[in-house]
């Protein structure tokens, strides 16, 4: 599978772990009800981490652990929920995380410029048809007169 960080089609290599899996080896994303449950045995495995918040979490629960996270992942359930673009905004200007903030879900492939603004450095499309059309979407605007977190 491939998605697009910084503005470039890359490999993924990480997986997402549902709550009620196995943890496995290598890069892994959980949601945030099973990173407060299995945190301490999150923290003991090797690889990275990464964290799948929906639209209804709150990024302030995750402001203590930040610096042990590579990876947030927010899902967006429905396109039409702009909670994701207050996250991204949250966790990039008032948390000042510096990891990778992924998209993933149901967001339209209209919606990455601006996700981009608000601190979305890579993108997770439901097809990959779509990387080219998300790609080019990322460069929709040269001029800017709006201050973003980028």
């Amino acid at each position: 599978m491939q998605i697009i960080k910084d503005k470039q089609i890359i490999d993924d290599n990480w997986s997402y772990i549902a709550d009620d899996a196995d943890l496995k080896a290598g890069n892994i994303s959980v949601s945030l009800a099973r990173w407060h449950q299995d945190k301490a045995q999150l923290l003991s495995r090797e690889g990275k981490l990464g964290v799948r918040i929906g639209p209804a979490d709150v990024v302030d629960d995750l402001a203590p652990d930040l610096k042990t996270i590579q990876l947030i992942e927010l899902d967006f359930t429905d396109f039409a929920d702009g909670r994701s673009f207050s996250q991204a905004w949250l966790l990039r200007g008032r948390h000042h995380y510096s990891g990778e903030i992924r998209a993933t879900g149901h967001y339209m492939t209209d919606q990455v410029f601006y996700l981009s603004r608000v601190g979305v450095n890579a993108f997770n499309p439901e097809k990959v048809e779509d990387l080219p059309i998300v790609l080019a979407n990322l460069n929709d605007f040269t001029v800017k007169y709006q201050h973003s977190i980028n």
